[in-house]
């Protein structure tokens, strides 16, 4: 969509987004698997993330691994999960020293694309469910379909390799890593989180441009039985 055409469309499609994305669900028919595999959705109100088991022996799948940093492998032996999310430059770097971003960014990234970034934050253990925490448990086939979405969304340099943004995040647990795509008012980091659940056969909302449309429809996953 040109870029004039979607500024002229954003306030009319975005509450329309906001009001039939988060109540019409997609994959409707999950149910969380007995026994599978730990996955977590996680938001601090206004951005969520994927929460993962750093290593998973079923699929295969570390995370350490992936993220090709040797260092880690010591530093993080310990730990048990990894967050991952995505969203816009500038509004992820503007929020060092827990500031909110300032209007400027806000509406640039809201309302002209922009670069992104995946954030990665290392967790010694899982959080806690509640109401900004969903906990799933899904089969193989679905972690593999997440898996895959995550990982396809890191950008790569010219050798191959993934291509660190910021060797240092808000503590010393996390970091930036460019990413794939851009960010805009009909693509956001929720929605990039919501696309993931949909691709893996989760449930998901329709469209989630923030953070509540997400968290409602991973709740009532986690309560499918």
């Amino acid at each position: 969509m040109p870029a004039k055409l979607r500024f002229l469309l954003t306030p009319v499609l975005l509450p329309l987004l906001l009001l039939l994305g988060t109540c019409v669900p997609v994959n409707r028919d999950f149910r969380a698997t007995p026994g599978g595999i730990p996955l977590y959705v996680v938001s601090n109100g206004f951005h969520t993330d994927l929460l993962f088991p750093l290593r998973e022996p079923r699929s295969g799948t570390d995370w350490l691994v992936f993220l090709e940093n040797n260092d880690w492998q010591a530093r993080f032996r310990g730990y048990e999960y990894v967050a991952l999310g995505w969203g816009n430059e500038g509004f992820y770097l503007d929020s060092y020293d827990h500031r909110f971003p300032g209007v400027g960014t806000t509406l640039k990234a809201i309302f002209w694309p922009g670069p992104t970034l995946m954030h990665v934050n290392f967790y010694q253990r899982a959080p806690r469910p509640g109401a900004r925490v969903a906990a799933l448990q899904v089969n193989a086939e679905q972690y593999g379909r997440l898996v895959r979405y995550v990982q396809a969304s890191f950008a790569r340099d010219s050798t191959g390799r993934l291509a660190m943004r910021n060797p240092a995040g808000y503590t010393p647990e996390d970091f930036f890593f460019r990413a794939r795509g851009r960010y805009h008012a009909l693509r956001t980091c929720n929605d990039w989180t919501n696309q993931a659940l949909k691709q893996a056969g989760i449930r998901a909302a329709w469209k989630a441009p923030l953070a509540h449309s997400v968290m409602h429809q991973a709740r009532r996953a986690a309560e499918s039985r």
